[in-house]
């Protein structure tokens, strides 16, 4: 495969991650803010469906460019001949992990979620307590997440040689 087409392929695997991941984050939590401001049926429907469509979103974008970015980033890295040891490379695979360890947990919380909006919604009720736990969690995780991917970017652009 070509240097440009891996390149292509991994500036818009990155592209996806990322604006999959604030587009999720925005719509749950606008979502759960309405509902939390007017706990009328509609809002909570409206939490019903913006999970179902985060949970689909997670598998079918964040899942499919989760999985491309390591292996064209890895076959990057071997095509230009740089070496897994020099700094941003190690850097980022390490973020990148990290990032995952903070994601698995996140898309199980969604799933969860989903099913109690679904079941507020159906029952007529509010959102449960442990809708709500979960909900902070899961904005929570997602700030370290994000930061790590913010540091993948500058490290993918400046290419250190060390952090300081």
């Amino acid at each position: 495969m070509s240097y440009f087409l891996l390149k292509w392929a991994h500036v818009l695997g990155a592209a996806v991650l990322f604006g999959t991941g604030m587009g999720i984050a925005f719509f749950m939590f606008m979502a759960v803010r309405l509902a939390r401001e007017d706990a009328a049926p509609s809002s909570i429907a409206g939490v019903a469906l913006v999970s179902r469509i985060v949970v689909l979103a997670d598998y079918v974008f964040t899942t499919t460019a989760a999985v491309v970015q390591p292996v064209t980033g890895l076959l990057l890295v071997w095509h230009v001949g740089y070496s897994l040891f020099d700094f941003w490379v190690w850097g980022s695979l390490a973020l990148y992990v990290f990032i995952g360890i903070c994601w698995v947990p996140v898309v199980s919380m969604q799933v969860e979620m989903k099913r109690l909006a679904e079941a507020a919604a159906a029952s007529g009720s509010g959102l449960p307590a442990r809708f709500h736990e979960l909900y902070q969690r899961w904005f929570l995780l997602g700030w370290p997440a994000f930061g790590a991917m913010l540091v993948i970017f500058w490290l993918m652009i400046s290419k250190p040689d060390a952090l300081f």
